[in-house]
């Protein structure tokens, strides 16, 4: 472990030189590279440099607590234990730090929310699911930009598409990919049945322009008036973009900004993170086929989580976790459930590491 961390430290060494190269800082793409893959090491080596530094301060107080004088031999023996604890956790948290990481984590995040099966009632949970993401945003000090959205009229969402950034917003939300299913009494049902209703998430980790390159021979632009709610200038221009990416046969509308430019801006940036997604899902098809994502598939025809809410359960099936408090949670607090499943990741990935 330790001459790994070592060629981390010299790795992460050689890019701080690279980075303070004019001819680096001229070439944005080759700029970015680096400073990525600096960004990814900073942690690893500054925890390295921690425990090379504590390992030192031991074998002083070992040294110190052999020595004649008594004074300073009780000194010496009173700090080498929590000297001896703090490198215990340091090498602890090394070993977790030197695990594969997922390069997307620290990106910010494209999140697709839609109704499924169970109409109105499925749209009104996929606005409930939305307002639960905004807050756990706004916990985490993160920044919601609606880039889509298509209402049902009764203030639920056919369809809501939102950018999320922050500091490790997809090493959080990429456990919401999947299939959410509710189970409650909807406000139309006059019977007071229990209805079950489905809302699909998508999780994107967002593209950079350096990273997905997008050709305008590649690229069909429609450009037409915009429908549904919205202000007078909205319905009567042709503010509303529709981006037809030829190649793969990708196609994103934009119509909530008044402006065709920025809806054309963020038709495209939603276009870049999808196509980043589906080079993402081939190449990890191609590297190991059968090879599972550390918790669940991440298939997002996959049942993840169950919302009951006439008994106010709410039950993750990856990690079998029921939790008696779907207010808290519908309100933001998702972090018991992020970490249950974070935590799942890192012990499997621990375990399979030996």
């Amino acid at each position: 472990m330790f001459d790994r961390l070592a060629e981390i430290e010299r790795r992460y060494d050689d890019l701080e030189r690279q980075i303070a190269d004019p001819a680096v800082i001229a070439n944005r793409r080759e700029f970015a590279k680096l400073a990525k893959e600096r960004a990814q090491l900073e942690e690893t080596v500054a925890r390295w440099r921690d425990r090379q530094r504590i390992a030192r301060d031991v074998e002083e107080h070992r040294e110190l607590a052999r020595e004649k004088d008594p004074e300073l031999r009780e000194l010496a023996k009173s700090e080498l234990p929590a000297l001896e604890a703090q490198l215990v956790e340091l090498d602890a948290l090394l070993k977790q730090l030197l695990l594969p990481k997922d390069p997307n984590d620290e990106r910010n995040t494209v999140l697709e929310i839609r109704a499924g099966t169970g109409g109105d009632e499925a749209g009104l949970f996929a606005a409930d699911l939305f307002r639960m993401y905004t807050r756990y945003a706004e916990r985490h000090g993160w920044r919601v930009e609606v880039l889509s959205s298509s209402s049902t009229g009764l203030g639920g969402f056919k369809e809501v598409i939102a950018l999320v950034q922050g500091k490790g917003v997809f090493s959080r939300l990429k456990f919401e990919g999947g299939v959410h299913r509710v189970q409650r009494v909807p406000v139309t049902e006059t019977q007071g049945r229990i209805h079950t209703s489905a809302v699909t998430v998508a999780v994107l980790p967002e593209a950079e322009d350096v990273e997905v390159d997008l050709a305008d021979k590649d690229l069909r632009i429609d450009v037409y008036r915009s429908s549904g709610p919205g202000g007078q200038s909205v319905n009567t221009t042709d503010s509303a973009v529709r981006v037809t990416h030829l190649p793969t046969g990708l196609v994103v509308t934009c119509q909530d900004e008044k402006s065709q430019h920025k809806n054309k801006a963020k038709a495209l940036k939603i276009l870049r993170a999808r196509l980043l997604d589906r080079a993402r899902h081939e190449q990890q098809s191609e590297i190991a086929a059968n090879r599972k994502a550390m918790v669940g598939s991440g298939d997002r025809s996959e049942k993840i989580r169950t919302y009951n809410f006439p008994q106010s359960r709410i039950t993750d099936h990856r990690v079998n976790l029921t939790l008696h408090q779907l207010d808290r949670v519908l309100d933001g607090d998702l972090d018991p459930i992020v970490d249950a499943l974070v935590t799942r990741q890192q012990s499997e990935a621990l375990a399979a590491a030996g």
